[in-house]
């Protein structure tokens, strides 16, 4: 199992990403959760088998119609042990111990 911090830059706000993004997770196998940051950007967990971990971040570069992404930044941490992906309010966030 591999654990990454994701954080996209760019117009990925207000299109969906969130969602698109959920979908992607599902699709390659990969669970955690998504989160608008206050900058504008997007924070993602995600954790799953190394090659659905990097068939996700590959998604991550490209995103759906209409993002413009400017940077992925990728950090490996340790595993959570999510078993859902899951899009998240930045006030569930807050209070989340995770």
């Amino acid at each position: 199992m591999k654990h990454v911090n994701i954080t996209v830059r760019g117009r990925v706000q207000r299109i969906g990403f969130r969602f698109y993004s959920m979908e992607a997770a599902y699709k390659f196998g990969v669970f955690g959760m998504v989160m608008n940051q206050d900058d504008g950007s997007v924070c993602i967990e995600a954790e799953g088998k190394e090659m659905a971990v990097e068939q996700f971040l590959q998604w991550c570069h490209t995103g759906p119609l209409g993002a413009r992404i400017d940077a992925v930044e990728v950090t490996e941490g340790p595993v959570k042990g999510y078993t859902s992906f899951e899009i998240r309010s930045r006030a569930k966030w807050m209070n989340t111990e995770d």
